[in-house]
């Protein structure tokens, strides 16, 4: 049975998909849709984990709804340095009068 869900894609270009969804009753993966088999290195410390995608679930079942329409220019958060106006680059400490 397909569990389907409403998702924003960002790649080529942002876009509502209709994506599959990992069984939560499975007994394998326990509804997070894959195994996660951590690794390590020649001193047995953490080098990073593989993932092995379980059967319950494809990730590559996806249905393109529509595409989201792009904000125009005028509309984007930016400043003239490029950062956004409320990131760190725009705080002050001085007072404002």
């Amino acid at each position: 049975m397909i569990r389907l869900r409403i998702q924003v894609a960002h790649w080529p270009r942002r876009a509502l998909v209709l994506t599959d969804t990992p069984r939560p009753d499975c007994d394998t993966c326990e509804g997070f849709g894959g195994i996660e088999h951590p690794y390590g290195d020649h001193n047995g410390e953490y080098a990073g984990s593989d993932w092995e995608p379980c059967g319950c679930w494809n990730e590559t079942r996806r249905w393109f709804l529509m595409p989201l329409p792009r904000r125009p220019r005028w509309l984007r958060r930016r400043t003239d340095n490029g950062c956004d106006p409320g990131g760190p680059d725009s705080y002050s400490n001085e007072p404002p009068f």
